[in-house]
């Protein structure tokens, strides 16, 4: 390759690592701080590209419909977690799974129902729609920065937020001891409705970011899921920076590995997962 060509798989790399590091993050947080875990979580980035599919149609603009989608995210978080999820903290792990696995076939047969079953694509932003040359046949689509700019500038804030501000605080807290927090005067349900509305909003704000240059397409969080479960695994239960090390590790593997090995770049991701396992079981870093 080039240089223009590794450039742009490094562009590549760390636009796909960073838009992971965004479903992880929000995974991770559910998975390490609440104990729940939520195969449903893949849904919630096909619930997010659904809705810019969705809310651009009504409004044109993707802009628009990310300002919009945000807010019914984080509503429909708040819901799921006061109707389902907050009968769950004292259950077993399989009552989680089933729980949450009912869950994904109920998102999909009501996509099914209210949007259909075709492949569907969201135009990208006009302002946006145009690319940088980087050499005389190659070039690289601006969109793609700024969906790595946008995942830089959330993952910042998360990092400020669970550790520079006293929510943050409640929330490592309760992730440790939840009885010693309520003991505390601390309304640690309404933490942990915080916590899961917040990660369902990075989910769908993923699906949302990646729906022009993905499609939008029926169980397309299946996969997402996969991948975002093996990057909280390696990174370490409960740990936001873990999830984005991890993400940007499995963005440059997979892109390259698809380059340069293309005949077992499915397994790269997985041995490097199982490599991770051996040499340290608790992820790369601890939570926090």
């Amino acid at each position: 390759m080039d240089f223009a060509s590794i450039l742009i798989q490094t562009l590549n790399s760390v636009q796909y690592g960073l838009l992971l590091f965004l479903v992880a993050s929000g995974l991770t947080l559910v998975f390490g701080i609440m104990g729940i875990i939520n195969l449903a979580h893949g849904s919630f980035y096909m619930i997010g590209a659904y809705m810019a599919f969705v809310l651009t149609s009504v409004s044109g603009n993707l802009f628009i419909a990310i300002i919009l989608g945000v807010p019914l995210a984080f509503a429909l978080g708040v819901f799921l977690e006061w109707a389902l999820f907050s009968h769950l903290y004292k259950r077993n792990h399989l009552e989680q799974v089933l729980l949450t696995y009912g869950l994904i076939l109920i998102f999909e047969e009501l996509r099914s129902l209210f949007v259909g079953d075709d492949v569907h694509g969201v135009a990208i932003p006009s302002i946006l729609d145009y690319s940088i040359q980087l050499s005389e046949v190659l070039s690289y689509p601006i969109y793609r920065i700024f969906i790595s700019v946008v995942c830089i500038a959330i993952a910042i804030f998360l990092f400020f937020l669970i550790q520079r501000t006293k929510l943050g605080m409640m929330i490592r807290a309760g992730s440790f001891d939840r009885a010693m927090v309520q003991a505390l005067g601390i309304n640690i349900n309404m933490i942990y409705r915080v916590v899961f509305a917040l990660g369902l909003v990075l989910a769908a704000l993923a699906g949302m970011l990646a729906s022009p240059i993905s499609s939008v397409y029926p169980n397309m969080g299946s996969q997402v899921l996969i991948i975002s479960f093996v990057i909280v695994v390696i990174g370490g239960i409960g740990s936001v920076w873990g999830a984005f090390v991890a993400a940007m590790v499995i963005g440059f593997a997979d892109t390259f590995g698809k380059v340069i090995f293309p005949e077992v770049s499915g397994m790269v991701v997985y041995l490097i997962m199982a490599a991770v396992l051996l040499w340290r079981p608790e992820g790369i870093f601890k939570r926090g």
